[in-house]
């Protein structure tokens, strides 16, 4: 006879119900402590203007994650930018290299790369909603001459990176706008 073990002695069903329970225990208790996805965010405002060139890889990201809310429509022509319930005004966006180590016989050998973006939010009677506001991501990257090619891949990776992480910055204050 084998050994028993205590599910051994439980009916079968029982066991079962006692193996979930212990597996999805941390579902359980998750849901129990008022843990919640993060939701998408509730605009005080239903329309905005962006006042960034169509060109840049910065203001097409903005305004993509803007409208994928699906709460808030982007007016892009400027000549309805004063139809728009808020006008988000980029007043600087920069990408910097600046050189912050040497190697022994005087080569670079690390950079510190960084996105600057600058902005304000407004109505289109010039009510400040949001005053200039500066964020800066940086992000420090090793250097090797004879792999120039592979890290310059990995510095506009890099600077892709920062700069989402700025729209969701952005994201965030806008959303923490509540009155317009």
């Amino acid at each position: 006879m084998p050994p028993t073990t205590p599910t051994s002695r439980l009916p079968r069903r029982g066991a079962l119900v006692l193996g979930a329970a212990a597996l999805g225990g941390s579902a359980l208790g998750l849901a129990g402590c008022g843990f919640q996805l993060r939701q998408a965010p509730n605009y005080a405002f239903s329309t905005i203007y962006v006042n960034v060139s169509d060109a840049s890889a910065f203001g097409t990201e903005l305004r993509r994650n803007i409208q994928a809310s699906g709460a808030v429509r982007v007016v892009r022509e400027p000549a309805l930018r004063d139809t728009a319930d808020v006008i988000l005004e980029i007043l600087q966006d920069t990408r910097e290299r600046a050189i912050v180590g040497y190697n022994s016989n005087g080569q670079v050998r690390e950079f510190q790369l960084r996105v600057r973006v600058r902005f304000r939010l407004r109505t289109p009677d010039d009510r400040e909603l949001l005053p200039p506001t500066e964020l800066l991501a940086q992000q420090d990257q090793s250097y090797d001459e004879s792999l120039a090619l592979a890290k310059e891949a990995e510095a506009q990776l890099l600077y892709r990176t920062m700069q989402s992480d700025i729209v969701q910055q952005i994201l965030r204050r806008l959303a923490a706008v509540r009155q317009v």
